[in-house]
């Protein structure tokens, strides 16, 4: 990659109807980093992680994403882009047809990469690695929440993404869960030198992470840095992170 960043996202503006969601972002996201974007409900986060695979156009503005301008690419164009960039959905988006190891072994039986021993070896090396070893033949009706997201996790790791976004991974979780999902992000991260960009409200999950907070506020990143500077702000950003009662001092 012969840019500085694997994400850049520059006046990023994006309205549905007449509601205005994304007013000009800037954000810079350097390879390996990881990148924790903050912001109540509504706030236009998943929207953010929508442009940097094109899965929305922006109404102006530009992202590129490992060197490739994906606001004006084409959608054909876009599918060997997405076979680098891993889109981890928040409720883990799994074909409910398909079994476990199906799922899993999807992105790289499309991509035809590899024989069905090989596809074999690789899903069972990947359940492993998310603490499910031996579930290949569940179906996804049979997994609790937390066992989807880390199926979830496992499919987006197939093909070795260098970017992978991750859409409120611990949503919906209890915090033991949600904490266990929280680590084995981390432990991707650093295991397989990926960029992340981690949408969430979640403050806890954001504490763990470290990396630097991006947070969203009223459409645009009102502060950029880290979870113990953002507390120390007399903004938004202060109160929001104060208000979650938990020890962010750094």
């Amino acid at each position: 990659m012969s840019g500085a960043a694997a994400v850049s996202v520059r006046g990023l503006r994006k309205s549905f109807s007449d509601k205005q969601v994304l007013r000009g972002l800037d954000l810079e996201v350097k390879p390996g980093a990881v990148v924790v974007v903050l912001g109540g409900s509504g706030s236009g986060k998943s929207v953010l992680l929508k442009h940097i695979n094109g899965l929305l156009k922006p109404d102006a503005g530009e992202v590129v994403t490992l060197d490739h301008p994906v606001s004006r690419m084409a959608e054909r164009d876009l599918v060997p882009l997405r076979r680098r960039v891993s889109y981890i959905f928040q409720h883990g988006a799994l074909f409910d047809s398909l079994t476990v190891g199906e799922n899993i072994g999807f992105p790289l039986y499309e991509a035809g990469d590899c024989s069905p021993a090989e596809l074999a070896e690789r899903v069972a090396g990947l359940l492993e690695r998310v603490g499910l070893a031996g579930i290949e033949g569940l179906m996804p009706a049979e997994l609790s929440g937390g066992m989807r997201k880390r199926v979830a996790l496992a499919r987006g790791l197939i093909l070795d993404p260098e970017v992978i976004l991750y859409d409120e991974p611990t949503a919906g979780l209890d915090p033991l869960t949600g904490a266990a999902i929280t680590e084995l992000i981390g432990e991707i991260g650093e295991t397989t030198g990926a960029t992340s960009v981690v949408v969430t409200h979640d403050l806890t999950a954001a504490r763990s992470l470290g990396g630097t907070l991006a947070f969203l506020y009223e459409g645009q990143f009102a502060f950029v840095g880290s979870l113990s500077e953002a507390a120390r702000q007399a903004s938004p950003v202060g109160r929001f992170i104060n208000a979650g009662g938990i020890d962010v001092r750094g």
